[in-house]
């Protein structure tokens, strides 16, 4: 069985999900990895070329990738009260500067926090794309008139005296009646059904494995995230990795289906994609 080539992010929810699988936790049989840890936005764009096996990649990509990759049912992050924020400076008043003439700093182009925001603010086009990472330092230095935060940074933008407009997570769901498709796990349509399945199977196996020893932080979660308090890993799992995260089910996919068709209103010249998505 060759090795498969895996990406996921350093973020504490990704380590935390995948931790028992790639240190082999639990058994994974013939299967073998070689992982690769980078921001997602460099994921959707390795994922949009075709360049590893397996990925975690923004559900907001997902409609560039179906033919190359089929979405797998365990591993990803979609859930309520879990999506991105638009913040900036309190000294902003929106009465003069309102969000649709901003610059607005946003985490890549094909992120789902990008889809979001469109969906949300679709005369808004002044953005500049940045790892997400460096988004609050962007609109607390003015270099940004705003900011959409995804991961960690939801628990810190107060701590750097930023504010938030909007959650644009919660105008989702409000809006749309569903959970928020964050990112999911994807894998080659050329890789055997069966082995496919086998890696779906060992990513729930991981997933609920991180559980048993919860809230106990593994090594590998921690040695990804050491400018961290152990506090806000515990945070970011806690909101980004949910029975979801386990298994997507029905009202999961209901809801990747539902972006997919919001993508697809955003961006009307990008043809439907008529195969499966899901595996």
């Amino acid at each position: 069985m060759p090795t498969l080539t895996l990406g996921f992010s350093p973020c504490p929810n990704d380590t935390f999900i995948f931790d028992a699988l790639v240190n082999r936790k639990i058994d994974t049989g013939d299967l073998s990895f070689d992982v690769i840890l980078e921001d997602v936005q460099t994921l959707n764009e390795w994922a949009k070329a075709g360049k590893l096996a397996l990925s975690k990649v923004s559900y907001g990509v997902l409609p560039l990738l179906l033919d190359k990759y089929i979405v797998l049912n365990s591993g990803g992050a979609l859930g309520k009260g879990v999506g991105p924020l638009l913040i900036t400076n309190p000294s902003t008043d929106l009465s003069v500067l309102p969000v649709n003439k901003m610059k607005i700093a946003i985490p890549g182009i094909n992120t789902t926090a990008n889809m979001l925001f469109s969906f949300a603010y679709p005369d808004a086009k002044n953005k500049e794309y940045k790892v997400f990472h460096e988004i609050e330092e962007a609109v607390a230095s003015g270099k940004a008139d705003a900011g959409v935060i995804i991961h960690e940074n939801r628990f810190t933008y107060k701590k750097k005296g930023l504010v938030k407009i909007m959650d644009l997570g919660t105008y989702w769901e409000d809006t749309i009646k569903t959970p928020i498709p964050l990112g999911g796990i994807v894998g080659k349509r050329s890789i055997d059904a069966a082995v496919l399945k086998s890696v779906d199977e060992l990513i729930k196996k991981s997933v609920e494995y991180a559980y048993t020893h919860y809230p106990q932080l593994a090594p590998y979660v921690k040695e990804h995230s050491q400018e961290m308090e152990e506090s806000v890993m515990r945070q970011h799992i806690d909101l980004y990795v949910n029975n979801y995260s386990a298994d997507l089910g029905d009202d999961g996919k209901k809801a990747v289906i539902k972006l997919m068709e919001i993508y697809h209103q955003q961006h009307p010249g990008i043809p439907i994609a008529s195969t499966q998505i899901f595996l």
